[in-house]
């Protein structure tokens, strides 16, 4: 083989390598965050990522992944189709800090009557924080909409805890990041779509 046709070959061989691996549309302190998903066979986009942070604290990285992007909260909580949420513990965290911060946050952003309804659903989520000791660094926490199954929560890439089926329980954890008293106020409009800003060039965030 010639020296011109090995060359041939290793850039044919690189740009295919290129090719397979997944098109990262946001990094946020490190942690990427793809441009697409496939959630119950629909292929899903980053609606938008960012750092919840406490203090100076960066706490975890979170992404929403919507079938259309939307820009609006209400456009967000109303979209159609399978959606997911993807959070990327960036410090160590015990499973009782995580849900209670977590189930604060969702009772905050819910009304006394909605909570009441989905108080069984609320319960049965909290429990599945006690089936892990807590959040290592690096570790994943998604959490997915399937129309015909309902909320199903993964760890690391192994199911926790079992389906939720109401669409308004999975709108009550979105509203734990965009709702009235998001847990962050930074954070709410990173996760809301913006066409012009996505299509600037922007520095990473540390």
């Amino acid at each position: 083989m010639t020296r011109r046709n090995i060359l041939k070959s290793a850039v044919a061989a690189a740009l295919l390598a290129a090719s397979s691996m997944p098109a990262f549309a946001a990094e946020v302190a490190g942690v990427k965050f793809a441009d697409t998903v496939t959630v119950a066979g629909h292929e899903l986009k980053l609606n938008g990522a960012g750092v919840r942070t406490k203090l100076v604290f960066k706490v975890y990285a979170l992404g929403f992944y919507l079938q259309d992007r939307k820009s609006t909260v209400a456009d967000v909580l109303a979209a159609q189709g399978p959606r997911r949420i993807r959070i990327v513990s960036m410090r160590d965290l015990s499973s009782d800090d995580f849900g209670m911060a977590f189930m604060k946050g969702l009772n905050d952003n819910v009304g006394a009557e909605e909570r009441t309804k989905l108080l069984p659903q609320t319960k049965a989520f909290g429990e599945m924080f006690a089936q892990f000791p807590g959040l290592k660094k690096g570790d994943e926490l998604v959490v997915d909409w399937n129309p015909s199954v309902g909320s199903q929560s993964f760890l690391n890439g192994k199911k926790v805890g079992e389906p939720q089926p109401d669409l308004a329980f999975f709108n009550a954890i979105m509203r734990i990041w965009i709702g009235n008293k998001p847990v962050d106020s930074s954070l709410k409009p990173k996760l809301l779509w913006n066409a012009e800003k996505a299509s600037a060039p922007a520095p990473e965030t540390n």
